[in-house]
């Protein structure tokens, strides 16, 4: 059985990352909200929230699977997610599904194109990304790299850490997604794909320390 609680000799640096990962960007109205795909359905609960609060009118739900996330959304991340969300009161016409994307950057890329297709690309000004709490910052980077004419907001269904990683119920995958996010805040800079962004030296050393605890299944290699 997973532990759901982050065990005491490595709070102090999840505790660095899971803040640090976060873009702390109040809500406020954009031109269109895209929730990215993975494993939390609290991207479309969240989504969902801020559309009938008026943060947006038009909610894009992108990604297809993961290997980690076909056995719970069969008929792919988006689609699941756009399901949930009309249950939760957002009308079907207000939602476009991107049913391709199979990691971040393809997100922004299909979103935007899908938006064009659909004739909503030219006044598409602003936009809010929706993800997972930890993706905040690297979606942030690649979205200003791939889309760099729009405004760019992040937002994550508001968790504490505890309560998330008892959400997800898997301390252990939570803790291996945050060091790999954040080892991606320099790499992907490095490769052309995401703005660069400062690392504070306490993150680093936080992240080193995780990794040394054998925190390394989402690492990238070379």
């Amino acid at each position: 059985m997973p532990m759901a609680t982050v065990p005491a000799e490595y709070r102090t640096a999840v505790e660095c990352l899971w803040d640090y990962n976060q873009m702390h960007q109040e809500p406020r109205p954009v031109d269109v909200g895209i929730g990215l795909g993975g494993h939390d359905i609290g991207v479309a609960t969240y989504a969902a929230d801020l559309y009938r609060a008026g943060a947006f009118p038009l909610i894009v739900f992108t990604g297809a699977n993961a290997p980690t996330t076909v056995g719970r959304f069969p008929r792919g991340e988006a689609v699941h997610f756009r399901e949930r969300a009309i249950e939760l009161g957002v009308p079907a016409e207000a939602i476009l599904v991107e049913p391709e994307a199979t990691n971040t950057g393809d997100n922004i890329e299909l979103t935007r194109a899908l938006l064009g297709e659909r004739g909503y690309l030219d006044s598409i000004k602003s936009v809010m990304l929706i993800s997972r709490p930890y993706q905040q910052r690297r979606s942030y980077a690649i979205c200003r790299k791939r889309w760099p004419e729009v405004e760019v907001v992040c937002g994550s269904l508001p968790l504490e850490l505890d309560d998330y990683v008892a959400r997800i119920g898997d301390v252990d995958r939570v803790i291996n997604m945050l060091v790999g996010d954040t080892q991606r805040i320099w790499v992907y800079p490095e490769k052309g794909w995401a703005v660069e962004q400062a690392v504070p030296s306490d993150v680093r050393a936080a992240f080193t320390s995780l990794v040394e605890a054998g925190f390394v299944r989402r690492l990238l290699l070379g």
